[in-house]
């Protein structure tokens, strides 16, 4: 089997609407694929409809978290997109994107970059806007050669001259929320330091006692020492290691399957899961 479990789609910061997502996967020879858009489920029922037959579907979502000061981003798999509790802390953190992104126009409107707000809403095309949109407008302009180019201390990385904080769960009170929907968690890049500061290991070990299930290993941010580190780090917790590509279309390089997931990890989050099951594709329009 060929697991991929970390992709967005248009519902966030993905070039793929979410039917595409789910054939694209097909035609990528993956059996299962988990959509993971920023803050929000809004792009379950399209991807739902559009399956393919012999791809499963996996319900999840990129939560974003801060702690200490640093941002982190936590998976949550197969939760229960409508409990009450959960539902309002994504609504919280996603309201808050919009005037974030704003505030980061405004700071690149300062620096001299003619971005406009019109501009990055066209790019958004209704999904959750984020960096990735301001970034891919850099883009555009000229400003950067790629989006990543655009996450640098110059632009848009965290404490960058044009970044602008939004509110953030704290990452145990996520973890706590996930479980009480159902869901299973797993630490997104936990060694990406190319994009901004990274927690130290004592953070993770703490997540792990707070209920943490796993973490995410192979990806593209990762090189080999940070794979080797973080193995070696999640067998002493006890954690589910977990390989994904972090899929956003063409907005990024890395293609779908790129890493993948043991089937035996992918089975046992699908077993700690109670809030949602995964969905078998039955051909879908």
């Amino acid at each position: 089997m060929r697991i991929d479990l970390h992709c967005h789609s248009t519902a966030s910061d993905g070039t793929d609407t979410p039917a595409e997502l789910v054939r694209n996967a097909a035609t990528a020879g993956l059996d299962v694929v988990a959509l993971t858009d920023h803050d929000t489920t809004r792009g379950y029922a399209e991807a739902t409809a559009a399956l393919p037959e012999g791809l499963t579907l996996v319900t999840g979502a990129e939560l974003s978290c801060r702690v200490d000061g640093v941002s982190l981003h936590m998976l949550a798999y197969l939760f229960d997109p409508e409990e009450p509790a959960l539902l309002a802390e994504r609504e919280l953190v996603r309201d808050d994107r919009v005037p974030r992104a704003q505030g980061m126009v405004a700071r690149l409107n300062a620096l001299g970059v003619p971005v406009t707000w019109e501009q990055v809403e066209r790019i958004a095309a209704g999904g959750s806007v984020g960096r990735p949109h301001v970034a891919t407008a850099l883009v555009e302009l000229g400003v950067v050669p790629t989006v990543s180019d655009a996450f640098t201390e110059e632009w848009l990385a965290d404490g960058g001259r044009a970044y602008v904080e939004k509110h953030e769960t704290d990452p145990f009170e996520a973890i706590r929320l996930v479980k009480g929907a159902g869901g299973v968690t797993v630490f997104a890049h936990p060694a990406a330091a190319k994009r901004g500061r990274t927690v130290p290991e004592s953070v993770i070990a703490e997540l792990a006692a707070a209920g943490l299930d796993g973490v995410e290993v192979d990806h593209m941010d990762h090189d080999g020492d940070a794979r080797t580190r973080l193995r070696g780090l999640a067998k002493d917790l006890g954690l589910l290691v977990t390989g994904s590509s972090d899929y956003h279309g063409s907005r990024k390089t890395v293609a779908l399957g790129d890493c993948t997931t043991d089937p035996e990890v992918y089975g046992e989050i699908t077993r700690r899961a109670t809030g949602a099951f995964p969905v078998p594709g039955t051909g879908g329009a």
